[in-house]
């Protein structure tokens, strides 16, 4: 049988661990490294698939906590399913909902068993397994499913580290053994293990010999600083089978989606673009820039000058300035719309930043303009 998510290695970079591949899914196959945008609600806050995909965009998370609780994985499954449901027919992953359950829920009571909680929304009592999470990512059907994990907290106790990796590597056997749809749908492995080497080893071997079709490293920027970060990719990327994709995750500022590459990370998902962009702020080749500030009141040249996106090449920083003063939300879709594009186009030029050989260079010239120093940021 052949697996239903597949990773064609094209080309190593020469100076460092980046990989120019591609994912193959279902439905479509796509160039990595890649970016992911998140939408949440089974929606990119503010954007249409159509513009998605007008922008380049491949594959788009959902949230399995959030629809499990509305509208529910019974309708999306009605409905034909994720792709059926948002008009998306390329690929669609879905997280397993433990992060949310672990960072949204009331009242968490965590056993070997699984997750007792409170609805964030309602209050109502719910139980969370690695069984139940894949029956969720069953019915809503997309290409790639997480399993689910525990993420600890990155500066908890090796004791509880320790726990929780063993219990990880637990739940994410028997969450494969559940899984009822392994011919049209890809799970995931997470690897966890804070910043503790021999954990993240511990816990890459666990999951390694069960065989996923691909992995995730999670546990990562929740709190701990960039160099702590990389420090964890140093050692815990190259446990990874080079055959499968290999997911960061929760990462998206334009420093770490670089350092992320360079060690060796095929694909990558954050809030950051579209949340910031909701704050007028916008990611450019020269910078951040928050274009909400009186400074740009007359400022008629656009967001990037170096960028072709829509926004770009349509409205001016005073103008989108104008509507998020005014509270129009016309001016939160286009900082948006921007902030996503230039996060995938950024993805476009490290890709050929890689078969250039040039990606260290690449990355001093965006260090450069961001103001980036070694692997601190000063602006995300």
């Amino acid at each position: 049988m052949t697996p239903p998510i597949q990773y064609r290695l094209i080309k190593k970079e020469k100076h460092t661990g980046a990989r120019l591949g591609e994912l193959i899914t279902p439905h479509g196959t796509f160039p990595t490294p890649m970016f992911m945008p998140v939408g949440t609600q089974a929606s990119v806050k503010l954007m249409s698939p159509e513009e998605l995909k007008e922008m380049g965009a491949g594959v788009i998370l959902s949230n399995t906590y959030h629809l499990w609780l509305r509208p529910g994985p019974e309708i999306v499954k009605e409905a034909g399913g994720l792709h059926q449901f948002m008009n998306w027919d390329q690929g669609i992953l879905t997280d397993s909902g433990g992060f949310q359950v672990f960072s949204l829920a009331e009242n968490r009571d965590l056993t070997e068993e699984g997750v007792h909680f409170k609805s964030h929304l309602s209050g109502a009592k719910m139980f969370l397994s690695p069984e139940k999470a894949i029956a969720i990512e069953n019915d809503l059907g997309p290409d790639i499913m997480m399993s689910l994990d525990e993420c600890p907290p990155f500066f908890a106790s090796y004791e509880y580290v320790r726990d929780s990796v063993a219990r990880t590597s637990r739940w994410a056997e028997r969450g494969l053994k559940a899984h009822r749809n392994p011919d049209t749908q890809g799970l995931f492995g997470i690897v966890q293990g804070a910043g503790f080497q021999d954990l993240r080893e511990q816990s890459a071997k666990d999951l390694v010999s069960l065989d996923f079709p691909g992995y995730s490293i999670g546990g990562l920027s929740v709190g701990e600083s960039k160099a702590e970060m990389n420090h964890v990719l140093d050692f815990t990327t190259p446990l990874l089978p080079e055959h499968k994709p290999r997911y960061l995750m929760g990462v998206g500022s334009p420093d770490a989606l670089v350092d992320g590459v360079i060690r060796g990370i095929d694909m990558f998902d954050c809030v950051l673009p579209t949340r910031i962009a909701r704050n007028g702020t916008v990611m450019t080749h020269h910078g951040r820039l928050v274009v909400k500030n009186a400074q740009y009141a007359h400022d008629f040249t656009p967001l990037d000058p170096d960028c072709d996106c829509y926004t770009c090449t349509h409205y001016t920083r005073a103008y989108i300035r104008h509507l998020i003063k005014a509270d129009e939300t016309f001016g939160l879709r286009l900082t948006t719309y921007h902030n996503l594009y230039f996060l995938i186009h950024l993805m476009a030029d490290v890709r050929q930043a890689i078969m250039d050989d040039n990606l260290l260079e690449f990355r001093q010239n965006l260090f450069d303009e961001y103001g980036y120093t070694g692997a601190t940021a000063k602006n995300f």
